[in-house]
């Protein structure tokens, strides 16, 4: 059994690049252009690559502050524990950044089994503006492609969880489609929904996964 996550929206409430943009003042730029992205109005890639466009140049101590800032949502820790207690593997499918993933992750004193996200680059202490990863332009049905081969798993016990436009492509190729609170045109693709990590640990629990 496989179960792989989204990350902001999802497992978190944080969203990075607003919280990187609070460091040079560009969040509310940051807002808009996510909400289009995950509403389904712009290309997740041209959105990624707009936002990351409005870090250039900041310091990467600043970017490290923001990341540090990322949090787990209430009962999404023992989620995950519960999984792996059960002998799920938990992957993290994210065009987030894999250092704010990791920071949320550790706070929680939590680990999953694979991330697959994105990074920032950095030069001389700064951010460049550009990101790099496999979940730029690449989608979640491809990278769930290659966890599912790595793992040997089924496609047939795979679950995806998540919640905008970008997780459309995992959504619909799992066996068991799972929106957390999702976006209007992401909810006609879900098998089910739910609201909180406590209704997601019931369903679960419900389907004999823990």
């Amino acid at each position: 059994m496989l179960v792989a996550f989204d990350f902001d929206g999802t497992l978190s409430d944080s969203e990075m690049t607003v919280l990187l943009g609070n460091q040079n003042g560009t969040a509310e730029d940051m807002a808009d252009i996510t909400e289009r992205a995950m509403n389904d109005e712009i290309e997740y890639a041209e959105s990624l690559r707009k936002r990351c466009a409005l870090l250039e140049d900041l310091p990467d101590e600043k970017a490290q502050a923001a990341f540090d800032e990322v949090a787990l949502r209430p009962g999404a820790a023992q989620v995950i524990e519960a999984l792996r207690d059960a002998g799920v593997y938990v992957a993290i499918l994210t065009g987030g950044f894999e250092r704010g993933v990791e920071a949320a992750l550790e706070t929680e004193g939590v680990e999953v089994d694979a991330i697959v996200a994105n990074r920032l680059l950095v030069e001389d202490g700064k951010l460049t503006g550009e990101v790099r990863g496999p979940l730029i332009s690449g989608t979640k049905d491809d990278a769930l492609e290659v966890v599912t081969a790595v793992t040997g798993e089924d496609r047939d016990t795979t679950v995806a969880v998540g919640d905008g436009a970008n997780d459309l492509p995992m959504l619909e190729v799992a066996n068991l489609a799972i929106g957390f609170d999702p976006k209007p045109a992401v909810a006609p693709s879900c098998d089910t929904t739910v609201e909180t990590m406590d209704e997601l640990y019931d369903l679960l629990e419900a389907k004999q996964i823990l």
